[in-house]
């Protein structure tokens, strides 16, 4: 193997073991930035053994060992640390030693809980949501800093700078490494959700930069969300989370054409969506109705996705009950994001006055005043009014307010396309 296939193995090692090893590393020094150091020191480790003595056959062992020394020793050299610390590096050297014959039955025994409590401290309420999103991404979706950067158009400092202050600002408030109970439970899995969505929501509709789909960003937020799942089996929002990504990310290949450019829902070839993320995700979505109780905005949207997948063709679309679950959405969960999607679905429903009168007592609203998709969707219903004109000047407002250029093409197009008529 030359140095270079072994450099790729260990990038792919890398992916997979390090959210595991740094919240196993959480666990035991009780300081993810001093986990993610640690676990960091055991990967430079890797990149200057493995190219000479090879792969070892259980990697994410030797990784786990290679740190929890390096914790070691970094707990024996610094003479300023407390008592505890000491006692932490004795309990290592004991663990350690009866561990040895087994490292990966020792990583395992505490993967699933820690991991979960990773997931509720990188998205802690206590950070900024791009604080959370990125740090989510750093620790448990193995990306770089200079990845994340690129992932969302950020200058690298940028991205840097969330990542340290994110971990400072945990430190400082002595964050426990716990999965939350009793009332804090609901807030902070609320928050967990919303990250993971917004994760995914960058990666199938990108807000800035030259691309309108990021699927490895949508990937990392299926795994997070299906580990999950997981762990919190008796959760109806996680489930219902899981089903409306796994039906979204279904129609990837039908959503762009053969040159990047966006083909929007009711263009698409559905011969295209992948038939087994349907059913994986509408198999979610009854896992998350059985579970009883009211139905959260993760399953509402999941179930409003739903109706999509089963319609074989736009026509056969129930528009009606998508302006259900819409109301009952707006009900629960009331925004004027949710207020636009519903007007959308009026309108198909219902035809495009209806839905252009919902648009029209939204201009003002303060939330969506830049908001692009806002002057698009009012194009569109002047458009099919007839109002060509209006739509014009309504489709050429959206497009100087996108940060995405195939979003502009696409929508410059309709101008262009309003203009010839």
């Amino acid at each position: 193997m030359t140095t270079s296939d072994i450099h790729r193995t260990i990038d792919a090692v890398w992916r997979i073991e390090s959210p595991r090893l740094i919240a196993g590393l959480t666990r035991i020094v009780r300081d993810v930035g001093l986990a993610e150091d640690l676990a960091q020191d055991a990967l430079v480790a890797a990149l200057e053994q493995w190219p000479e003595s090879g792969v070892p056959d259980k990697p994410g062992a030797w990784l786990m060992a290679t740190a929890k020394h390096r914790a070691i020793d970094r707990f024996r050299r610094d003479k300023r640390l407390a008592l505890k610390h000491e006692e932490i590096a004795r309990e290592l050297e004991i663990r350690d030693a009866a561990d040895a014959p087994d490292l990966d039955a020792a990583i395992d025994d505490d993967f699933g809980d820690d991991l979960l409590r990773l997931m509720f401290i990188a998205c802690h309420p206590i950070l900024s949501t791009e604080a959370r999103v990125a740090l989510t991404l750093r620790l448990l979706g193995g990306l770089t800093t200079e990845e994340i950067a690129r992932a969302f158009v950020v200058p690298v400092p940028t991205i840097a700078q969330r990542i340290v202050r994110a971990k400072r600002t945990l430190a400082e408030a002595r964050v426990p490494f716990e999965v939350p109970v009793g009332a804090d439970r609901a807030a902070r899995l609320e928050s967990v959700l919303q990250v993971i969505y917004l994760i995914f929501n960058e990666g199938y509709t990108a807000t800035a930069g030259d691309n309108w789909l990021r699927p490895a960003l949508c990937e990392d937020a299926l795994r997070l969300g299906r580990i999950l799942a997981e762990l919190m089996p008796r959760e109806p929002e996680v489930h219902g989370l899981v089903a409306l990504m796994e039906i979204h990310a279904s129609r990837f290949k039908a959503r762009v054409g053969p040159s990047g450019e966006p083909i929007l829902l009711l263009d698409q070839d559905r011969s295209r969506w992948d038939q087994l993320l349907i059913r994986r995700g509408l198999a979610a979505l009854e896992r998350a109705e059985k579970l009883g109780g009211t139905l959260g905005p993760y399953t509402l949207q999941a179930a409003i996705t739903a109706c999509h997948a089963r319609a074989h063709t736009p026509e056969e679309t129930d528009w009606e009950r998508i302006v259900a679950l819409y109301d009952a959405l707006a009900e629960l969960a009331p925004s004027p994001i949710v207020e636009l999607n519903r007007a959308v679905a009026v309108a198909m429903a219902f035809g495009p006055a209806a839905g252009l009168e919902i648009i029209d007592a939204l201009t003002e609203e303060p939330l969506l005043k830049g908001y692009h998709l806002l002057p698009s969707v009012r194009g569109d219903l002047l458009e099919k009014l007839g109002r060509i004109g209006e739509a014009r000047e309504e489709f050429l407002r959206a497009a100087a307010l996108t940060r995405n250029a195939r979003e502009r093409d696409l929508l410059l197009r309709r101008a262009e396309a309003c203009a010839r008529q």
